[in-house]
């Protein structure tokens, strides 16, 4: 199994910046894909940067430019750079992953159907 741990949610003023993390643990060896969702009051939850063991990126297009989603692989971490944050960015944002052990790469996926594990969210505020 696989275990998710968002942190780095807080709350900031439009404009500026907050970076989220994600630890995972448990079997997590293999290639992966791992991205980052958010799910605001009343709306779907949607994707906003994913990332691949190859190091391919991809990003929802009302975060380019702005996010950047990165891994730190000596702590098994994902992360979420955010810069620029405007009210509309306020979300709970969860961190999601899936592992491949059968020797194939699979490339990023803004899809919430291509992930098997779940964080529990961090809740992220930008006050106008």
């Amino acid at each position: 199994q696989v275990q998710l741990v968002e942190s780095g949610g807080g709350s900031v003023q439009s404009g500026g910046s907050l970076k989220l993390s994600c630890l995972a643990s448990g079997y997590t060896s293999g290639s992966y894909r791992m991205g980052w969702f958010r799910q605001a009051p009343g709306k779907e939850m949607g994707g906003v940067a994913a990332i691949d063991s190859r190091g391919r990126t991809g990003y929802g297009d009302s975060v380019k430019g702005r996010f950047t989603i990165s891994r730190d692989n000596t702590k098994n971490s994902l992360i979420l750079t955010m810069n620029s944050l405007t009210p509309e960015d306020t979300a709970t944002y969860y961190c999601a992953a899936s592992y491949f052990f059968d020797g194939y790469s699979y490339t990023q996926s803004l899809q919430m159907s291509d992930y098997k594990f779940w964080g529990q969210g961090t809740q992220v505020t930008v006050s106008s």
